[in-house]
C-alpha cells in the first residue's frame, strides 16, 4: 500500500493501515513531513508559514490532541481574536484555538514518527493496476489538494480524476515579519475582513509563547493569486499592509514569504473522503470544513476502508 504524501491526512491514514497490520509506504515529495501544517525556523526560531492554529470539536481528535499535549506540543492559545472591518475593530470569541511553541509541522512528525516516511520521493504517474511510477501496489491514497492529485492520474482512473477535479482551491501568501520591538495593540489573531490584501494576521510570540516580536501575514486569495509566479516581490506590499493595520510605525524585517497555491479549500467531495473500486483514495480537507481536524479524519477514514478492503481480499 503506498500513501503519497505526509500531511496530516496522509499520517493518519498510513497510521490506520499499520494498525490493522498492511504494509504501508509513504512517499513525500518535500524535504520534511506536515504538508500545510508547515513551520520553518529562522534564527533557530520556528514560525508557523501554513495552517495557523487547530480547533478541536471531534472526540477522536480531541483524543489525539491530547496526547500531544502530554507530550507538551501543544497548548490552549485562545478563544478570542480580533476583527478589523470598515466599522473599525472589534472582539470576537470563537473555539479555542490550539497553538504548537514548536511549530504545527511537529504535531505531524510525531505523529509519523514511528511510519515509513519517504521525504524527497516524487511521484510521477498513478496508472491502472493501481500502478504507482510502474510499481504495482495493493492501492494508493492520494493525500493532497485535488488538483495536485489529478496531476498524476492516469485518464483512464476516470472516477478518482473526476473526484480530484471537483475540488476548488484559494491560494494565499503567508508572510514572516519581525519588527525590532512588540509595538503593536494586544491582539493574538486578527481577521481581516474587506481589505484588499490582508486576510489574516497572527501574533506569533504570542502563538508560540516566547513574546517574540514576529507577525505572521496571510493575504487574501486574489491578493496571492496576482503574485504567484514572484510571491518574495509581495513581500514588500504585505509589510506595509500590516504596519498600516496596525499603526506601526516602524518597518519590519520581511524574514520570508511563502507561496500557497492550494491553500485552503472552497469545494471538496462529499463524505470524508473518496474511495473507488480501481483501489484510488483522495483524502484531504476539502471532504469537510477546511481545518486540521478535518484533514486528520479524511486521512483516518480512508485509512481505515482501505485496510478492511485489503484484509477482505487476504480473506
Amino acid at each position: 500500500m503506498i500513501v503519497v504524501g505526509a500531511g496530516i491526512a496522509g499520517v493518519a491514514c498510513a497510521m490506520e493501515l499499520v494498525r490493522a497490520g498492511v504494509d504501508v509506504q509513504i512517499r513525500e515529495r518535500g524535504r520534511v513531513a506536515g504538508g500545510r501544517l508547515a513551520s520553518r525556523r529562522f534564527d533557530g526560531r520556528p514560525a508557523d508559514t501554513g495552517a495557523a492554529y487547530l480547533t478541536v470539536d471531534d472526540p477522536d481528535f480531541a483524543e489525539v490532541v491530547r496526547g500531544w499535549r502530554a507530550a507538551g506540543l501543544v497548548r490552549e492559545w485562545t478563544d478570542t481574536f480580533v476583527a478589523y472591518g470598515p466599522d473599525g475593530r472589534r472582539e470576537v470569541t470563537g473555539p479555542t484555538r490550539w497553538a504548537a511553541p514548536r511549530g504545527l509541522r511537529s504535531l505531524v512528525e510525531e505523529l509519523a514518527r514511528d511510519l515509513p516516511v519517504s521525504v524527497d520521493r516524487l511521484v510521477m504517474a498513478v496508472q491502472p493496476g493501481p500502478t504507482v511510477d510502474g510499481a504495482r501496489c495493493a492501492a494508493v491514497a492520494l493525500c493532497m489538494p485535488g488538483p495536485q492529485a489529478a496531476l498524476l492520474l492516469d485518464p483512464e482512473l476516470a472516477a478518482a480524476t473526476r473526484a480530484a477535479l471537483q475540488q476548488r482551491w484559494a491560494p494565499t501568501l503567508s508572510a514572516v515579519l519581525r519588527f525590532p520591538s512588540r509595538r503593536w495593540p494586544d491582539f493574538r489573531g486578527a481577521f481581516v475582513n474587506d481589505h484588499p490584501l490582508l486576510a489574516l494576521v497572527c501574533d506569533d510570540g504570542d502563538r508560540r509563547g516566547d513574546g517574540a516580536p514576529v507577525l505572521v501575514a496571510h493575504t487574501t486569495p486574489e491578493f496571492a493569486a496576482r503574485h504567484l509566479a514572484q510571491p518574495t516581490a509581495a513581500g514588500p506590499a504585505v509589510e506595509e499592509a500590516v504596519r498600516d493595520l496596525l499603526g506601526l510605525p516602524e518597518p519590519a524585517e520581511l524574514v520570508h514569504v511563502h507561496r500557497w497555491t492550494y491553500a485552503r479549500p472552497t469545494a471538496g467531495g462529499d463524505g470524508t473522503y473518496h474511495l473507488d473500486d480501481d483501489g484510488v483514495g483522495l483524502a484531504g480537507d476539502a471532504f469537510g470544513r477546511p481545518r486540521v481536524q478535518s484533514a486528520w479524519r479524511s486521512g483516518r477514514d480512508l485509512g481505515r476502508a482501505l485496510a478492511e478492503r485489503v484484509l477482505a481480499v487476504r480473506g
